[in-house]
């Protein structure tokens, strides 16, 4: 069963292979929403600061039906803290509004501050000066592991050759018609692993014809042969729902697709619109 497996990261912590995102679950809601996956069987809960829900996602940590110590945590660093000390207040800040004594996975949400999203500035300093807040909580035992968001290539070099800890994760978008090969190589080939969030493309991949009819050729959902993509390729899969029914649905991956359709999928024509979605980055906007 796919919510049993994990990879191990570089520090030999294992991580499950399918983790439930809770970006825009509401911050009154999310705690039912993390309760109910875990009853399902979930082990991961994948949250951020900018989220605004890091309360809830604890309080359902706390009080879901497994012991702390059986689920994994990751939460994100604003990627507006580029310095030092506001980084280490930061990370001390999600554990007490977590309510949690660890956390295990953090990391660094953008290389950029979200109103200067790939405008050019790498921010390389103050990165290395999050990244180092990050190190110490890692040494301190606050943090179990560290790493990255929506870091491009020359954004990781700069913490692999400048940090004492190399990124364990990069997390980046990554889905049937959107997957970016060249820096997955990157990133694999320093020893990193891939977290592929929005892995069903913002829902903009149940409206591809040719994807809909391969997924009705293995008897399974688009949803479904989506996640599957991406855990065939290695990845951590993190899907964001608050439905309990999608929830079972987005686990039930007992089938393989095959190498030439894998070839078919990584080849699909990409998405050039995302909806509503297409405003991201949308923390610049204060949501």
């Amino acid at each position: 069963m796919i919510l049993d497996e994990t990879y191990t990261l570089a520090n030999g912590v294992e991580i499950p292979k399918l983790g439930l995102g809770t970006w825009m679950i509401d911050d009154d809601k999310v705690a039912d929403a993390v309760r109910a996956a875990v009853d399902l069987g979930y082990r991961h809960i994948d949250t951020a600061q900018a989220y605004g829900n890091e309360r809830g996602v604890g309080e359902g940590v706390r009080t879901a039906s497994v012991a702390r110590d059986k689920l994994f945590v990751t939460t994100k660093l604003d990627a507006g803290i580029k310095d030092y000390d506001e980084a280490k207040a930061a990370i001390d800040g999600s554990l007490e509004t977590m309510g949690l004594d660890t956390i295990d996975m953090m990391i660094i949400h953008s290389p950029q501050p979200w109103d200067k999203f790939r405008e050019g500035e790498h921010f390389f300093d103050g990165n290395l000066a999050a990244w180092k807040a990050l190190e110490e909580a890692l040494e301190a035992g606050k943090l179990r592991a560290i790493g990255v968001s929506n870091f491009q290539a020359p954004d990781l070099d700069n913490l692999i050759e400048n940090g004492s800890v190399k990124p364990m994760v990069n997390q980046i978008l990554a889905h049937i018609s959107n997957t970016p090969f060249d820096l997955i190589k990157h990133i694999e080939d320093n020893g990193v692993l891939v977290e592929a969030y929005s892995p069903i493309g913002h829902g903009k991949i149940l409206d591809n014809e040719e994807i809909s009819a391969m997924a009705e050729k293995y008897g399974v959902s688009v949803p479904q042969l989506s996640i599957r993509y991406v855990l065939q390729l290695g990845f951590v899969a993190l899907p964001k729902t608050a439905n309990p029914d999608h929830m079972k649905s987005n686990a039930a991956l007992d089938f393989e697709i095959s190498e030439a359709d894998m070839e078919t999928l990584k080849n699909a024509k990409p998405i050039k619109d995302y909806g509503d979605a297409s405003d991201f980055p949308v923390y610049a906007k204060g949501t």
